[in-house]
């Protein structure tokens, strides 16, 4: 279980305006507020346990931190601050502790090559703390924990489940991002092999006529119809994309109006004008 969003932050700066402050001639004072304000939000190890915690018995079956209930952050104040704390170590400890699997090293090419982890995610990643790069104007915020994912205190208390927090302080990033949620919202279609295949499974189910329909026009179109029902069931659908359309939304908004141009024609037009021998 783990959760997606994006966070806009009021007043926040764009990254070419970030980076014009960071990088100005009096960007000290700057550089440290934003700092100040970064590692106070994004969080990079497991919390320190309560001084008298002891770890659960491991012979002992509880249920998964992130499945529990965590303590009501609108309780009264009767409730032990040590309760809160060895709930929040354990909750980070269980959600956000990296432990290096097969699929770490997915794309790793074997004997001879380096094996690293494709997270980026190393015992040895430790920065002690935030710092900008004087030439790119980069912000490379603290790692206390190289294998702790990084996360908002507020955020795990509240979901309750793994997140990877990431501030967002240059174009290129902004751009990254925007790519992933675009991509992870607009489902690619279905591969051509997987469709294929869901056609051969269902044409072999319906090769034979059926004697409960009237006409040989039926059974093609109900097998037409099947068709198309075995494809749209490998097509994925995003839980956005589903609810935009049954609420019936648009699916695409433009500031202006636009013509289409027909770009092979209107290329071919170009090339007799004036030849390109690269093209």
């Amino acid at each position: 279980l783990h959760c997606h969003m994006v966070v806009w932050v009021e007043g926040g700066l764009n990254p070419s305006e970030l980076r014009e402050r960071v990088l100005g001639d009096n960007s000290a004072e700057f550089q440290a507020r934003l700092f100040s304000f970064l590692d106070d939000t994004i969080s990079t190890s497991v919390p320190d346990p309560p001084s008298d915690w002891h770890p659960p018995d491991p012979s002992r079956k509880c249920a998964h931190l992130c499945v529990t209930r965590g303590i009501d952050p609108t309780g009264s104040d009767d409730v032990d601050a040590g309760c809160r704390q060895m709930n929040l170590h354990e909750l980070v400890a269980a959600c956000q502790r990296h432990v290096h699997s097969n699929t770490c090293y997915k794309y790793w090419k074997g004997a001879g090559h380096l094996k690293k982890c494709r997270f980026d995610l190393d015992a040895a990643n430790v920065r002690a703390k935030s710092s900008v790069d004087p030439d790119s104007g980069n912000i490379c915020l603290r790692c206390l924990d190289g294998l702790v994912n990084n996360f908002n205190e507020t955020i795990i208390k509240a979901m309750r489940c793994n997140m990877d927090i990431k501030f967002i302080g240059t174009g290129q990033d902004a751009k990254a991002v925007l790519m992933y949620i675009t991509d992870y919202i607009a489902k690619t279609p279905s591969k051509a092999h997987v469709s294929y295949a869901a056609l051969k499974v269902t044409f072999k189910k319906l090769s034979q006529f059926d004697t409960r329909l009237e006409d040989m026009a039926q059974w093609a179109h109900r097998t037409l119809q099947r068709a198309a029902f075995a494809m749209i069931a490998q097509q994925e659908l995003s839980a956005q994309q589903v609810m935009s359309y049954l609420l019936d939304f648009e699916d695409y908004f433009v500031s202006h109006s636009f013509n289409e141009l027909y770009w092979t024609g209107f290329e071919h037009y170009l090339n007799q004008l004036d030849p390109s021998p690269e093209c």
